[in-house]
């Protein structure tokens, strides 16, 4: 029996790394972004019936388990309020020194807001560089106008 989203993430996990899938390649048999799609598969995301039947014939989950995709999950996932993963602590770290800028640049070009990060895209690639390879990742979110009433 499963009682937590999270284990079926640890399925998923499990199943990619025996079988060797790449996220892109999940993305394919869906048809969404690699971004989305990996969001979704490490629980932070809901599926719709068809795109989970679809991840539990890749990963070989059980009809339960592809009964626990189709629920709204409780979103965050960070084990810690300041993560000590290196790769995302940089991102907090980025949040902490840029955070500031970027809330003053956003308000100074569309005013009194929020950017959207249920309205949101996000694409990560890799850059060529000749000192090293670079990751371009975009950030796109829909502008939310604070409303007065």
């Amino acid at each position: 029996m499963i009682s937590s989203r999270e284990q079926v993430t640890q399925q998923i996990v499990a199943s990619k790394v025996k079988k060797g899938i790449k996220w892109s390649e999940v993305a394919s048999a869906i048809g969404l972004s690699k971004e989305w799609t990996t969001a979704a598969c490490l629980g932070q995301m809901t599926f719709d019936k068809q795109q989970a039947e679809i991840i539990g014939d890749l990963f070989e989950l059980s009809d339960e388990a592809v009964a626990w995709l189709q629920i709204a999950p409780y979103k965050g996932s960070l084990p810690t309020a300041v993560p000590s993963d290196p790769l995302i602590y940089r991102w907090y770290e980025v949040v902490n020194v840029y955070g500031s800028t970027i809330k003053e640049l956003i308000h100074e070009e569309f005013g009194d807001g929020i950017m959207s990060a249920i309205d949101f895209s996000m694409d990560i690639q890799r850059e060529a560089d000749p000192k090293g390879d670079r990751v371009n990742i975009v950030l796109s979110g829909k502008f939310l106008p604070y409303k007065t009433y």
